[in-house]
């Protein structure tokens, strides 16, 4: 499970999201482990039997003004119901004023309390986009992943078929390389799934008989990106006369990526075969797909529309024989 502490998400991102840190300093060890945010009010009420306690707890104008409402006794006893719970930590939006007695239980619990003057939904917004990369499920797909005409095209298949030859060649063309040999994708929102390169092999591709190269020395800064959303998967496979391939493109395929269903694009290759070529085609045909243009649907409807046509023609002729 992934999973940051509070300490290393306020150093990294609390300054972005104006926080200031007013109790629990020894509770910043508590760990996260999802970037999604919880609004204590039915816990403040007293009812606790879904209490999502393991989140972010965040309290904005509704709460605070609810504990406002009380006597100091009585807000006592409705936060010691919240601050019973191992809480990773608290934000008090909307700067709103902390209550003494908050810092008193923080204090005592270990529970780091923040103030931000921004409001809850801002606050919730920024929180989920600087952690949802943190806590978003992830693998490593054996691969190349190369950014062609601003389409992430992942070439999967055997080890040895040729992905790496074919990546370097389009690198080459003047298109990018995003990762080789390991693409580590990672699930982002709206189920969008994004391919980088590790730490060590960032930059480097390895061509049987030649070795390791390095792409940004060989070709340029402009031959390489961090990352790049994977949109069509090709994957290549070797030709089998006894096989059957699609010739028209109706017929869709789909890969899944953590959970999330990808087009794919099945090429067999043989020797001679332009794969590059194809890969860019490959690219191209799927930027007028997302323009509302299907080469395969527009073919079919006009074909369709010229059997229509000859089948009235043929109508038209047989009437007039009869009369």
């Amino acid at each position: 499970m992934n999973q940051i502490s509070v300490g290393e998400a306020f150093d990294a991102y609390g300054e972005h999201m104006a926080l200031e840190l007013l109790a629990g300093q020894g509770g910043l060890g508590n760990v996260l482990t999802t970037s999604d945010v919880h609004r204590p009010g039915l816990a403040l009420a007293g009812f606790v039997g879904l209490f999502t306690y393991d989140r972010v707890q965040v309290l904005g104008n509704t709460e605070m003004l609810y504990l406002a409402s009380h006597e100091r006794d009585v807000m006592m006893q409705v936060l010691q119901t919240v601050f019973q719970f191992d809480i990773p930590c608290m934000v008090i939006t909307d700067d709103n004023e902390v209550l003494p007695c908050m810092i008193e239980l923080a204090n005592q619990r270990q529970i780091p309390l923040f103030k931000t003057p921004y409001s809850t939904t801002k606050f919730a917004h920024l929180f989920s986009f600087h952690l949802d990369d943190v806590f978003a499920p992830r693998t490593a797909i054996h691969g190349s992943l190369v950014d062609v005409y601003g389409i992430g095209l992942l070439f999967s298949g055997r080890s040895g078929i040729g992905k790496s030859e074919i990546a370097i060649d389009l690198v080459e063309r003047g298109h990018r390389l995003v990762a080789d040999d390991v693409v580590l994708v990672s699930r982002k929102m709206q189920g969008i799934v994004v391919g980088s390169s590790g730490e060590t092999l960032r930059d480097h591709m390895e061509i049987r008989g030649l070795g390791i190269l390095n792409v940004r020395n060989m070709f340029g800064v402009r031959a390489v990106r961090l990352q790049k959303r994977i949109e069509v998967v090709v994957k290549l496979v070797e030709w089998d006369d006894s096989a059957t391939y699609d010739r028209i493109g109706l017929d869709e395929d789909w890969a899944s990526i953590l959970d999330v269903e990808v087009p794919q694009v099945t090429v067999p290759i043989y020797p001679g075969k332009n794969i590059t070529v194809i890969a860019e085609t490959i690219a191209l045909n799927y930027q007028l797909k997302i323009q509302g243009y299907n080469t395969a649907q527009e073919f079919n409807r006009r074909l369709v529309e010229q059997m229509k046509q000859k089948r009235r023609r043929d109508d038209v002729s047989i009437r007039a024989d009869v009369e």
